[in-house]
């Protein structure tokens, strides 16, 4: 009982952090409230205390935390050091730092702790939305585009050249055997047609025989249309006079006499000038 009454009575936070006016009372009291906050952080991590206590203990701390941010405002305003620089961010249950929501713009946003994260309705808000697939543009899809897309690689491998290298040795086989076959043909047609035996050639060997002169008769005139368009651009012919080197001195120094003369002279004399000379039948 002695002891009980040597000790002073119980002192109670200020109401308002404003009120203070010492930066060692208001460090204890920030400290006072830091044990309360880490008390009831503690007890919310309990998932059995049920929905409603998990939500009234959400919302003491809140209300704590605010008081507190209260009270560092203060210190700073009384001198001391700003404890709001390095305080703890909020993590979600991956343990990774997410914004806080805060509508009223003053002081940290309303917070959720232990157990409270995985209450209906909050869990929600930490998960992250799925991500949507975004749509190739046309430039992302030709960005992919290469030579090898064209088919310009296929050859690379191997593949293609073991497929088509016996494919393509029976195609000359037989371009080359229909080639012999021709000439064959039209060996027998010009000797039928040099020795007079022209009823014994054969229908195939007389268009072959036509076609060639064709051919030849396409192939002269091509080469005299080539000399006549020679011919044309050689021969070009001037149809208006040209002034020599004299001439043109003389028309330059007259163009030069007439800009002096606009330049200095009324254009009343300029007249008379003109006049006496058609009179005089004065050409310069």
């Amino acid at each position: 009982m002695k002891a009980e009454e040597k000790k002073k009575p119980k002192e109670r936070r200020p109401f308002l952090a404003s009120e203070c006016r010492d930066q060692s009372e208001a460090d204890k009291w920030r400290q006072q409230i830091m044990r309360e906050i880490g008390r009831k952080v503690a007890e919310i991590q309990n998932e059995g205390l049920g929905e409603h206590r998990l939500r009234d203990l959400n919302d003491e701390i809140n209300k704590l935390i605010r008081e507190k941010s209260h009270w560092e405002r203060r210190i700073v305003e009384l001198g001391g050091h700003n404890h709001a620089k390095y305080s703890a961010k909020m993590t979600d249950l991956d343990g990774n730092i997410v914004d806080v929501p805060n509508p009223g713009g003053r002081g940290p946003g309303y917070r959720y702790f232990g157990a409270a994260k995985k209450l209906p309705g909050v869990k929600e808000l930490f998960e992250k939305p799925p991500e949507l697939r975004k749509r190739r543009t046309r430039y992302d899809i030709y960005k992919r585009i290469d030579a090898s897309y064209y088919g310009y690689r296929d050859e690379e491998d191997g593949v293609l050249e073991r497929l088509e290298g016996p494919a393509e040795e029976a195609m000359r086989r037989e371009a080359a055997e229909e080639w012999r076959r021709l000439d064959e043909v039209r060996r027998e047609a010009r000797k039928g047609v040099k020795s007079g035996e022209v009823a014994e050639v054969s229908a195939v060997a007389r268009e072959m025989l036509r076609e060639e002169e064709e051919e030849v008769v396409e192939e002269e005139r091509e080469r005299e249309r080539e000399k006549e368009e020679k011919r044309e651009r050689r021969e070009f012919i001037v149809h208006v006079p040209l002034p020599d080197e004299k001439e043109i001195e003389r028309r330059v120094l007259e163009k030069k006499k007439m800009e002096l003369l606009s330049k200095y002279v009324s254009e009343g004399l300029m007249e008379e000038q003109t006049e006496a000379k058609d009179m005089l039948n004065i050409q310069r």
